[in-house]
């Protein structure tokens, strides 16, 4: 690859590995990246049950790596023992927010522990690093966590704490004021997990997705309406989608993209897409086996580069830490909206999308209202005919859609009717397949039986067989004793006749 248009030589939709000129920071997992222009950063981390502190920079444009050097703001020297205090310190399982000119870096796991949850602050221009004083209702320190920016305020769910505790909770940060809140928000909240990622949406909804607790692994998806503070579990089409944690995500436009993962005993192969506006998964790429993207704790972050939007990911752990950079150049998508003329069907399927995100509410939704336009104020004067002609024309226009709507719908109908007769003969199949099974056990049943019985037969000739042997050989002995008996008679016989004949002679 020349490094000199490195970017221009990439395929869309493939993952590949950067060439990297001169040394790497060391491999890692769990640790906390964010992209600024064209230079990805990356704090902390953990490697062999060790925190790291480092903040590392990598050039997107050179492909080289650089330490960055912190300067401790003065504020810190007022806490006790600062001497020895590590600004911002060894830390795993957080998150490194881009906020105006600085670099926010909230929570995780740490050696110096705290009850609540702190934020460091680096400034990109200075390189002074300190903690952001916060005030209000400062969630408990965890990590695992998630946490996304809409407009100016943070977003945080669930996490572990320091206990192991399983979090499910909400809280707020205002970068404004610096100020946190807890949401009390209504309906079924997800599961407690941590290692899960979130995404928004619209800047009206927040996404979860995946996860675990401490046996189960999630592969579900929730909402949270932020304007009604509601938790809603939509359905979702497309691929299907393994279960997984520890997997990093990236929302760009209405695509949301989910990277890694797995479940303590395989990773996960495939680069997942959510379209957020269709609830649709869709997988781009799918990786070999031990692929060091098939790994939990790693990171995924966007960037543009010579006008295209690229997926970054950096670390992991499959059984082995990575410290390889990885570039995917997406597909350029069209993202502009043609501007649709405000009639009631036209705003009615403007907001089927909002309609998926809340699920059966029966509150009323606020639809687009309809343009009121002043004819008399065109510009060009447009004569009052010509407009008519229009007005008629969308007319005509309306009825096709209408009548498209319902052959859509009698084709509905149609494809329901079809797989209700697919799922009742799907039943009968069942039944008839668990009855075969059936017959099949019971089949085998007696083939066992038939078996043993054949087995003891068996046994049974090897034993007559052997009494037949022993038979002919008692047989044989018994024809060997006649004739020694026959012999010895006949000798016995011979020997009387002599002596009576002497005797007789007297």
């Amino acid at each position: 690859m020349d490094i000199s248009k490195w970017p221009s030589d990439l395929a869309y939709e493939q993952w590949v590995a950067l060439p990297v000129s001169g040394a790497r920071p060391s491999a890692r997992y769990k640790h906390a990246a964010a992209v600024v222009g064209e230079k990805l950063y990356i704090h902390g981390g953990s490697r062999n049950g060790r925190y790291l502190s480092d903040i590392q920079v990598f050039d997107l444009r050179s492909l080289t790596w650089s330490s960055l050097k912190l300067k401790i703001e003065s504020d810190a020297d007022k806490s006790e023992d600062s001497g020895s205090q590590e600004v911002p310190p060894g830390t795993s399982d957080h998150s490194m927010i881009k906020w105006e000119n600085n670099l926010l870096l909230l929570g995780g796991h740490s050696k110096k522990s705290s009850d609540a949850m702190i934020v460091h602050v680096l400034n990109l221009e200075t390189h002074v690093c300190g903690v952001m004083e916060t005030s209000g209702k400062v969630p408990v320190a965890r990590g695992g966590y998630s946490v996304t920016l809409v407009g100016s305020k943070l977003i945080v769910f669930g996490g572990e704490d320091r206990s192991r505790k399983l979090l499910n909770d909400v809280h707020v940060l205002d970068l404004e004021t610096m100020t946190w809140s807890m949401v009390e928000a209504m309906q079924t909240p997800p599961t407690p997990r941590f290692d899960h990622t979130a995404a928004v949406h619209a800047e009206r909804y927040l996404l979860i997705f995946g996860g675990c607790s401490h046996s189960i692994f999630f592969n579900d998806l929730h909402v949270l309406d932020l304007q009604t503070m509601e938790w809603s579990q939509p359905q979702v089409q497309g691929d299907l989608v393994s279960p997984r944690a520890g997997h990093a995500g990236i929302s760009i436009d209405e695509m949301w993209y989910i990277v890694g993962g797995g479940d303590n005993s395989n990773g996960c192969l495939e680069t997942l897409a959510l379209n957020m506006s269709k609830l649709v998964w869709s997988t781009l790429t799918t990786l070999k086996e031990r692929h060091p993207l098939a790994s939990e704790g790693l990171s995924v972050c966007s960037a543009i580069i010579d006008g295209e939007k690229h997926l970054v990911a950096f670390g992991g752990y499959n059984g082995k830490y990575s410290n390889e950079v990885f570039v995917m150049k997406l597909k350029p998508r069209d993202s502009s909206h043609p501007k649709i003329f405000q009639s009631p069907a036209a705003a009615a399927a403007a907001a089927s999308v909002t309609a998926a995100y809340a699920l059966a509410k029966s509150e009323k939704l606020d639809f687009p209202q309809i343009i009121d336009l002043n004819f008399n104020g065109v510009e060009n004067n447009v004569p009052k005919k010509d407009v008519n002609i229009e007005i008629d024309a969308i007319k005509e226009e309306k009825k096709v859609l209408e009548l498209s709507i319902e052959e859509v719908t009698a084709e509905n109908s149609r494809l329901r009717e079809k797989i209700d007769e697919f799922n009742s003969n799907h039943t009968e199949l069942s039944k008839e397949l668990q009855s075969v099974q059936g017959q099949l056990i019971s089949e085998r049943s007696r083939c066992f039986k038939l078996e043993a019985q054949i087995a003891e037969l068996q046994k049974m000739l090897e034993s007559l067989q052997s009494i037949e042997n022993e038979v002919q050989v008692l047989r044989r002995q018994k024809s060997a004793l006649e004739q020694e008996m026959e012999l010895s008679a006949a000798q016995r016989q011979g020997s009387g006749g002599v002596w009576r004949w002497i005797a007789g002679s007297t």
